[in-house]
């Protein structure tokens, strides 16, 4: 047991350099950073308004008093120069229906230091009013969730592992090396322990810093004391349990992907029929969703993904995720299909044969 356990090691070491940096899964990097570089541009134009608009803060008590009525001349001598004052008009047909009407619109822009008021003149007179935050730690947390949910587990994760584990056998077999690996004397079930394990090192530490860096870049851009505050409570425990999601994905879905390319010889066909599974697991019956790979991943997260106010209430029950897992369960159900399927892939290791005239 001892020997399987040294040989494990050293297959993995030789492999995990490969599995880090196969010309093939490089694509993988883009995938795990996308959503990062996504909040970083946001926290830039954040950081950028709030510089460019300090200079001309205005008091929030002036800007909480203007009503609906007040006219435009009113409203600037009272609450002083605006960011931006733009006017244009538009011709509408009176109600006769033949003559035409010109009507002025007047757009104000203020701000208090935290939020943005913008102020809609129609004729002179205010008829709207807008109060928008630049950004809040809960709107960017929602945000986060949605786009973990949605993107990173459903798509980042599960394509990356599709191009890590797929070419652990398959990309030999391509570049027609793997039979080096069967003359070597060891078992064919320790190497593909060891592969899985180097694939698995380079999906979770790839997936892993990707999900930790797009968590940092959530916060920046927000208020400091908002976020240190965040730190002080929940953000350590939302963190360590979207890290152990995503962590718990890679090793998921990773063994599907090994054994899917060990047992076919074409990696679309499982991998259209996984991700069709998983896409409409929201869709499926409270007891099919939990034969899914996604719906323990989901149990996991700390936030649920927001919901589009505007979706249909059938759409919203539809869309309704099944009662979630504890976590100690979902935690345990994925490590016992990932065993599982292990076993499966251990099955059709020992029969394959390397025939390169047909790979």
């Amino acid at each position: 047991m001892n020997l399987w356990a040294k040989q494990v090691l050293t297959i993995a070491r030789l492999e995990v350099r490969k599995a880090f940096l196969s010309k093939r899964g490089l694509w993988v990097y883009v995938l795990a950073l996308f959503p990062a570089v996504i909040f970083l541009v946001h926290g830039f134009d954040v950081k950028l308004k709030r510089q460019r608009w300090s200079s001309q803060i205005t008091d929030h008590a002036l800007l909480e008093g203007v009503q609906a009525g007040e006219t435009a001349s009113d409203v600037r001598m009272r609450l002083g120069p605006p960011l931006m004052d733009r006017e244009f008009g538009r011709r509408r047909r009176g109600e006769d229906g033949e003559r035409l009407e010109e009507e002025r619109y007047r757009h104000l822009r203020y701000f208090d230091g935290q939020r943005r008021y913008d102020f809609h003149f129609t004729n002179g007179v205010l008829k709207e009013k807008f109060e928008q935050p630049l950004a809040t730690l809960e709107e960017n947390s929602q945000v986060f969730a949605g786009v973990f949910q949605y993107f990173y587990l459903r798509l980042a994760v599960f394509f990356g592992c599709l191009g890590i584990f797929m070419n652990l056998f398959r990309g030999e077999m391509l570049d027609k090396t793997l039979h080096f690996w069967f003359l070597a004397p060891v078992r064919r079930e320790v190497l593909l322990v060891g592969k899985y394990g180097a694939g698995l090192v380079a999906a979770a530490v790839i997936f892993g810093a990707g999900t930790i860096v797009t968590f940092l870049a959530m916060l920046w851009g927000l208020d400091p004391a908002d976020v240190q505050a965040y730190w002080q409570s929940a953000g350590p425990g939302h963190l360590f349990w979207y890290t152990v999601a995503t962590v718990l994905g890679c090793v998921g879905y990773g063994s599907v992907f090994l054994a899917a390319g060990l047992l076919m010889r074409n990696p679309i066909i499982p991998a259209v029929v996984i991700l069709f599974w998983e896409a409409i697991n929201g869709f499926l019956p409270a007891v099919l969703q939990k034969l899914s790979v996604l719906y323990y991943l989901q149990s996991l997260c700390p936030l649920p993904p927001p919901v589009d106010k505007e979706v249909p209430a059938v759409m919203r029950v539809l869309l309704a995720p099944a009662e979630p897992a504890p976590a100690a369960l979902a935690i345990l159900g994925l490590l016992g299909v990932t065993v599982l399927v292990l076993w499966v892939a251990s099955r059709a290791v020992r029969r394959l044969e390397v025939n390169y005239a047909t790979d």
